[in-house]
This record gives C-alpha cells, structure tokens and sequence, in this order.
C-alpha cells in the first residue's frame, strides 16, 4: 500500500496560473522521495497540498489510501518542518517539542517521556532548556524536526530544511535527517531545489518543472540515465551542445559518432553529456582541442575546452583530477574524446 498518493492533482492560482499540472505519484510506506527542481516548478504546492495547507483545484491527495484532500491540517496525520524553523521564541527547546502534545491534551508523563526520545533522537538534550535564540540554526531546525515528529505521525514533510544553513552544517544535518528517516522508518517528502542534497538523502527523486513530474527515478538511474530534456539538463551539471544529425548519428569531429534514434531525417539534435566523460588521448586518438581556461575545485580541476569540428566551434568542459591536470594550461593543444555511454541525445525541436 502506498502511504501518500496524488492522483491527477492540479492546482490553478486566479484563472490561469497552473502551479501544478495533472500530478499522479504514488509514495510507499517508509520511502523518501525529494521533489527537486527550480523555484517555481510546483514542488512546495504539492507539499502544502498533503499538509493541507493548499487545496487541489481537482484531483485528490491520499494517506494510506484515505482521501485527505478536503480534510483540515490540524486533522492529517502530518508532521512539517519548514525553512525558517518556526519554534516558539518564548518557549524552550522542550517546550516547543512537546507542544504538539500538550495542546492534544496528552499526560504529562507521556509528554516528558517522549520529549526525551526525541530530544535524543536529534542529539539536543544538552540545549533542552535553551530558547531559540540561543542555538545555532543546525540546532535550530533539529529543535524543529523533533517537534514535528512529535505526535507520531505517517507521514514527514520537509520544505526547503537546510537552505538556511551554512554548507558544513547542512550536509552534517542532511546525513542526520536521513539517519532518523530510515531509524523510523517514516514516509518522507523532502522539498529541495539542490540536486546533490537530492540525490544523497533520497530513495527517489521526481524531477519537476512547470507543475508536472518530468522523471521519477532512483539517484543513480537519474543521474545516468536522464529521461527527458529537462532532466538531462537539471541533473550531472552536463555539457549541452546542439548538433546536426546525418543519416540518423550524431557527430562531433573524430571526438563523438553516436545514433540519434529520436531524431527524424536529418534534424537538429541536443546531445549531453558530463564533463568526467570527456576524456584525453594519450595515444593521439580523438579530436584536437584547445585548453581555454581552468579553474581549480580542490581533488578535480574543471578545464574549458574550444573544439573545431565541420558544424564550427563547440565550447565544452570537462573535469580532470587536479594531479592529471597540473600540466594543462590555457592555450594548450589536447586530442579528446567523449564516452559514448555518457552520452544522452534529445531532439533539438
């Protein structure tokens, strides 16, 4: 049985804005899916839309195959975190996390029994009796996280968590997030437009643009095998370079011959491919280049490559481990290829 599902929700803002756009998704019981993409593509509606904080202009949201679509927030079985934390500045940690239960009328003694839990569970039980305005954002939105999953919820809701919070400790609380996820085993959305962040806290990722889900998939089939344009284009940081077909392939010099089999005749086609598929000759095998700049990442350095083929000049980038790269530098003549098995080709049209 699938834990939360959407089918065929749409929702229109005014009398034209479609914010979402037909979205049927089906979520398992314990599963974390991250809905990715730009702002604007319709993924904190179809979270608020579970949260009951929007309503669907047609279609219905489910939890555990019961119709929640007209059913108030305060009555779904939901627990949310937001970005900007949302705790009681006048309340303690301990008191905002056991809110949820001391307006539901719990014991006293359960309230306290499962504060500690939680206050465990995120690692916060030496800031118990802290304010707000005493911790760190980290602990801030871990603070937030032990509130929400306070009155046992089915399902977890994460708008945009980490997006307020320095690098380091938003990877730090990412990894954290993902622990707690999988030690209860709670259905989880994950609202994010980071395609690392993604990628490494997710079963799955659904891809959105324009209010509808481009690609479902898990991590690495998305990261390999990108279903559409946009997928392709939002997700590996590819090159995009858009070539001529003949005779059903694409060619790009002597550094690229792959089949366009979705391109009719002899169209226009956008090929892509990421910068650890371009690869350097040592044998003079490939097509010359010419090194344009290069900047260093720390364990890769990023080379801009100038390639002239028949079609004119095709600028690319490709990455190199800083060590391989050290002789390269901006005017030099290399001889590349690029790895046919990275390459996902698309109409231009």
């Amino acid at each position: 049985m699938s834990a939360v599902s959407f089918r065929n929700v749409s929702k229109i803002y005014g009398t034209s804005v479609k914010a979402l756009d037909d979205v049927t998704l089906d979520i398992p019981t314990g599963e974390l899916v991250a809905l990715l993409g730009s702002s604007g593509c319709g993924k904190t509606t179809l979270l608020r839309c579970v949260a009951g904080l929007e309503q669907p202009t047609t279609g219905q949201v489910l939890i555990d195959a019961q119709d929640m679509t007209h059913l108030p927030a305060r009555r779904r079985p939901i627990g949310m975190v937001f970005q900007s934390y949302a705790l009681f500045p006048n309340m303690t940690v301990r008191q905002n996390v056991g809110f949820p239960l001391k307006i539901r009328q719990r014991p006293q003694r359960m309230i306290d029994d499962r504060v500690e839990e939680l206050l465990d569970l995120v690692q916060l039980r030496p800031q118990a009796d802290r304010y707000p305005n005493q911790l760190s954002g980290g602990q801030q939105q871990r603070a937030s996280l032990a509130r929400s999953l306070a009155a046992s919820p089915q399902v977890l809701l994460l708008d945009e968590p980490l997006s307020a919070l320095d690098a380091l400790v938003r990877h730090q609380l990412r990894d954290e997030i993902r622990r707690i996820q999988q030690t209860l085993k709670i259905t989880t959305l994950f609202v994010t437009h980071d395609q690392a962040e993604a990628m490494a806290i997710a079963d799955r990722v659904a891809v959105m643009s324009h209010g509808k889900i481009e690609q479902l998939a898990n991590p690495y089939e998305l990261y390999e095998a990108p279903a559409t344009r946009f997928s392709a284009s939002f997700i590996g940081n590819r090159n995009a370079l858009e070539l001529p077909v003949s005779q059903g392939r694409v060619r790009l010099g002597h550094a690229l011959d792959v089949p366009a089999p979705d391109v009719n005749g002899s169209g226009r086609a956008l090929v892509f491919f990421r910068p650890e598929d371009v690869e350097f000759s040592n044998n003079g095998i490939g097509h010359p280049a010419t090194v344009e700049n290069k900047i260093f990442q720390g364990v890769l350095t990023r080379l801009y490559l100038n390639l002239e083929h028949e079609g004119g000049l095709a600028r690319l980038y490709a990455d190199l481990p800083t060590r391989q790269a050290l002789p390269l530098n901006p005017g030099n003549q290399v001889k590349i290829y690029i790895n046919p098995n990275g390459v996902r080709v698309f109409a231009a049209d």
